[in-house]
């Protein structure tokens, strides 16, 4: 194409580099300038990934750049003024979760969006890995009939010892909301992709590492208005038999009218039919980037959505109903009672 879309983004942690990468794979858009307030974390990005230009102030960088998008990797304290400013200034925005601290700060910030008349889609990637898109397509073709139940066990082993998080995002330590603020948010998400609208969710959540503040063990099951349920059963404290605990984040079962879907720590699907043995059901995915690269899935439908259509799966208005059942869940385990959503 002769124009390329021109793209900017604030934030270099831990995270970014994978979408950073993901963008050098997109022949139809331009990364031409980030801001950081670390240089020497920038720098690094700037030299793996090709972007040339480095601001200390993303007001500077929207300002002079003009561009198209921008890509907000950053904690969720900061997007409200960083998006306003965005939209402000007619920039479309692809922001990261959290969306924010809380549901209201959330909805000031898609309502803003809206005004303004620019798109705005939250970085959720976790319904973009490549087993869960699979997943959608064999439920949507009607092969395993009608959903019952849907079962997903994460142990994500990351979060025992005095040193839990440290390594890689130490900020998780001081969360007053971990394990559903930071992971079930993504499990919410998908639920809903491979379901639909969820009617009410009763949750059990513990603190089981004590150097943390938040909650890192949580049972979480959310019932669907099609009559399906979903249970997440999760924590991060024990660790997963799989060597890369990080791939799938965990196990999957589906039971439905026909029959069964299974994923497996490796990726691997099958699907077994009522009366007949368990099959593979072959498909293509790969372990690069995050999660099978669900950074790159994501944001190839970013863009073909925005130079086609305009509508995104996880535009701001719709990602406000899983953030709503992300309120609810938690409003559960305080009252220890099913709250509707």
């Amino acid at each position: 194409m002769k124009n390329k879309l021109k793209g900017v983004a604030i934030g270099a942690g831990y995270f970014s580099k994978f979408q950073y990468e993901a963008w050098t794979r997109i022949p139809e858009v331009e990364m031409v300038a980030l801001c950081n307030s670390n240089l020497e974390r920038a720098v690094g990005i700037m030299n793996a990934y090709g972007i040339k230009k480095h601001y200390a102030d993303y007001k500077e960088m929207i300002i002079k750049e003009t561009p198209d998008f921008i890509d907000i990797i950053t904690p969720p304290e900061t997007h409200l003024e960083m998006c306003k400013f965005a939209a402000d200034h007619g920039v479309h925005i692809i922001c990261q979760k959290p969306l924010a601290p809380t549901f209201a700060e959330a909805k000031e910030i898609v309502d803003y969006a809206q005004k303004k008349g620019v798109h705005f889609v939250v970085h959720e990637n976790f319904r973009y890995q490549p087993w869960h898109r699979e997943i959608k397509k064999i439920i949507d073709h009607g092969e395993i009939g009608d959903l019952f139940s849907l079962n997903f066990r994460s142990r994500m082993g990351d979060g025992w010892g005095e040193d839990a998080y440290l390594s890689r995002q130490p900020y998780f330590r001081d969360y007053e909301r971990l394990l559903i603020y930071e992971t079930g948010v993504h499990f919410i998400d998908t639920f809903r992709y491979h379901v639909g609208e969820i009617e009410s969710v009763y949750t059990i959540l513990k603190r089981l590492n004590p150097v943390i503040k938040g909650e890192d063990l949580g049972l979480m099951i959310l019932n669907f208005k099609n009559n399906a349920h979903a249970i997440w059963d999760a924590n991060r404290y024990n660790e997963s038999h799989f060597k890369n605990a990080r791939y799938t984040f965990g196990e999957y079962l589906i039971d439905a009218s026909k029959g069964s879907v299974r994923l497996y720590s490796d990726g691997k699907i099958t699907i077994q039919k009522l009366g007949e043995a368990e099959k593979n059901h072959p498909y293509v995915h790969n372990n690069i980037g995050f999660a099978g690269d669900c950074c790159y899935i994501f944001q190839r439908d970013f863009v073909d959505s925005f130079l086609s259509t305009g509508v995104f799966e996880t535009s701001g208005v719709d990602y406000l109903k899983t953030l709503k059942a992300q309120d609810a869940v938690y409003e559960s385990a305080k009252i220890n009672k099913p709250v509707f959503v």
